[in-house]
Formats: structure tokens, sequence, C-alpha cells
């Protein structure tokens, strides 16, 4: 018989894991977190401006926190996520007799394209473009013991502390010709070292948001390359992939001692690391880029590691907490709100919108945050007990699957 990608069907509610949409949930408060200082462009504010505000001594405490609890670590659940979530299109796929690995490689490549208009018309931060393109590597390792995929995983994470070093005693610098084309853009649209922090404060209409778009994909690029985020994320998804292969999610209870270890060691590890990572974040690598390398890898994937774990623990222990419901419900619909926060933050501080940018501290920035996410909680909840997916992943869903999904409950 003949297996076509008719025969498939995404994972129905009644299939879901609750501990996987409340990691997604949880995530997405933390990227949120991590994103929304760009966007209120507190981030592009030169040091004597960002001085000059009331909030100063303030925001330098939320500056420090936020590398210390924040940076990295949501991007790590979300790419553990990822690979999860890949082991269970397969899964899902081979109950059902379809071929799994074609309907992969449409959902990832629906997802460049969504990644793309994200990254050119919306925000320039977008990381979903990364992530298909690196998810359609995965099926590289789809037939590897898990000892390769834990080893290899543990290479792929590694490997940017080698390269750092590299470069700083090279001194090569591998995104100088990136760096070169956002010039060009910059001085071809006008954009200055002066006024940069201002464009999209000041841009009354869509043009002048799109021309600093064009130029910030260049600057995401250079990221990628500097902060060698292709490695770290591809690391991370092998680790996702090898606990979704174990469905360590559907019996945490089997797997508690490894939660516990994970926990304890991550916080006692993971934790004081963090304050050293962010003071070096902070005061701009006083030992050297190859020693700031180090210190993400031995404490940002720790703490992260510790926060999936210890949420894991809770729900072992207090399986009826209605804290879990409440992160699971923006979880099921992640790229809905992944996409929705970007919106929201073009609305609240760009010129085409309410225009605050430039204009308030890093702490109000993170205050309004919270009040994004709980706008997102109650928008979800609200939206799931009418419809069975969120707005976008039933459109991804149709054009992954090619056949027509009702959406209503």
């Amino acid at each position: 018989m003949k297996h076509t990608i008719d025969s498939a069907v995404p994972v129905s509610s009644s299939e879901r894991y609750i501990i996987l949409d409340a990691l997604r949930g949880f995530a997405l408060l933390g990227i949120c977190l991590a994103n929304f200082p760009e966007f209120s462009l507190y981030n592009f504010l030169d040091a004597r401006t960002a001085e000059s505000m009331s909030s100063f001594g303030i925001d330098r405490v939320v500056r420090f926190l936020q590398y210390m609890l924040v940076d990295g670590k949501f991007y790590t659940i979300f790419s553990l996520l990822f690979g999860i979530g890949f082991s269970i299109i397969i899964s899902n796929a081979a109950k059902k007799g379809a071929d799994g690995f074609r309907i992969f490689y449409r959902r990832m490549s629906i997802l460049v394209v969504i990644g793309l208009i994200h990254l050119m018309f919306i925000w320039s931060g977008d990381i979903l473009m990364l992530y298909a393109l690196l998810g359609l590597l995965l099926t590289l390792f789809r037939n590897v013991s898990d000892k390769a995929i834990l080893s290899w995983a543990g290479f792929f994470l590694f490997l940017p502390v080698v390269i750092d070093f590299v470069w700083e005693v090279t001194g090569i610098y591998p995104s100088a010709r990136v760096v070169e084309w956002q010039q060009y853009f910059c001085a071809k649209y006008g954009i200055t070292d002066e006024n940069f922090a201002y464009w999209l404060r000041d841009a009354r209409d869509y043009g002048g948001v799109f021309e600093f778009l064009v130029q910030g994909a260049l600057v995401r690029l250079q990221e990628f390359i500097d902060g060698n985020r292709y490695f770290k994320v591809f690391g991370l998804f092998l680790i996702g992939f090898y606990i979704g292969r174990k469905r360590m999610y559907a019996d945490l209870s089997k797997w508690k001692p490894l939660l516990k270890k994970l926990f304890v060691y991550g916080m006692l590890i993971g934790l004081p690391l963090s304050i050293v990572y962010a003071w070096s974040a902070m005061y701009h690598h006083p030992l050297g880029l190859t020693m700031h390398s180090f210190l993400y890898f031995v404490s940002v994937y720790l703490l992260g590691f510790a926060y999936v774990s210890g949420i894991c623990l809770l729900l072992l222990a207090c399986p009826k907490l209605k804290i879990f419901p409440v992160l699971a419900a923006p979880g099921r619909m992640a790229l809905t709100n992944y996409i929705g926060q970007s919106l929201i933050g073009m609305l609240l501080f760009y010129g085409i919108g309410l225009g605050w940018g430039a204009g308030i501290g890093l702490a109000q920035t993170e205050l309004i945050v919270l009040f994004v996410f709980l706008f997102q909680i109650i928008f979800s909840r609200l939206w799931l007990k009418v419809f069975r997916f969120g707005p976008l992943e039933w459109v991804w869903r149709m054009l992954t699957y090619g056949k027509w999904f009702a959406l209503r409950l």
C-alpha cells in the first residue's frame, strides 16, 4: 500500500500533553521579556541618553537580571520543544501510515516563508526562519543512536567556544561583509548613528519602517554569525529530539530522578555562573570573548534546563495547579502569539502606532511585557473556547497537510 501525506493529520487536542504547552507558554513570556527592550528602542539608545533617564538606576538592575535570568534561557526552551515537536510529527505520521518526512519538509518550508515575511515586513529579530532551515537538517539524525545524538548535541553546543577562541586569536571578523551591506542600506535610506534609535519612533508611514527592517535583517544575520546561533540552536534541537524519542514528556514520573538532578545541578551551578555571565555581558566581556562564550555555555544551558525540569517537577507535585492551563493556552497558540507580540510591539512603540519608543526605561518596558502576556493569556483562553487552533496554527496546518480543517470546535 502506498502511503501519502493525505493520510496524516495533526495531533488532536486529546493527544496533547499539557507540560509541552505550558513550557511553550512559559517560553513565550521569556522571549517577550528578551525582545521588547528592542521593540521599545531602549536597546538602541546611546549610553548618555540611557543614563539621563530618571529610571537609570533601576534599569541597570533590570538589565543585570535580564542577562542573568532571561538571556538565552528561553530560546533554549523553545529550541528543545522544537526538537520534541519533530519527533512527535514523525511518530504521529508513522502511526497513521503517512510519509512523515514529507510532512515535516512541507511544514518547515511553510515556516521558512512565515519567518521570511516576519523578518522583512514586521520585525528583524525573527527566529522562525532559522528554526525552519535548521529543522530541515534534523532528518539526517533520524537513524542515529541515542548516545550519538547526545554526543553531537554536545559538540554543536560547545563548538561556538572554539570558534570564538579562533576569532579572538586571529582577529578574524566573519560578519564584516554583512556589516558592509548593512551600512550600505543605512546610507541609502539616511539612517545614521544619530537617528538610529529614533528612526522607528519618528516613522510616520510603513515605508520608513520597512527601510529600517531592510538593514535590520542584515543586523540579524550579523547577530547569527557573531553569536554562532545556528550551532547553539541545532545542538538544542538534537537534545529535544532525544527527549521526544524517549517520550519523556509522556511519563514524567518515570524520569523524576533525572529531573531532580537537572534542577539541582542547574540551579547550583547554572545560577551562580549566570551571575558571572551577566557581569561579563554588562561590562563588555572584560575576560575576553572566549571566556564570555564559555560562561554562556556553562550557565545559559544549565539554567535553561533547570527551568524546564523545575516546571516538570512542579507539575508532578501539584498536577491540578491552575498555572499549567493558564500557561498552556498561549502555548497552544505559540506561533500566533509570537507573531502577535511583534505586532503589539509595533503598535505600542513605533511612530505608525502610539510612538512610545525611545521614551521609556527598561524597567517600564518589562512591566509592559507583563501586561502584554496577560492579554495573550486572556485572548488565547477565550479563543480556544470557540476554536480548535490558533489562527496562524490553523493556516499552517492546512498548508502542511493540504486539506481543510474545521476551525470551530
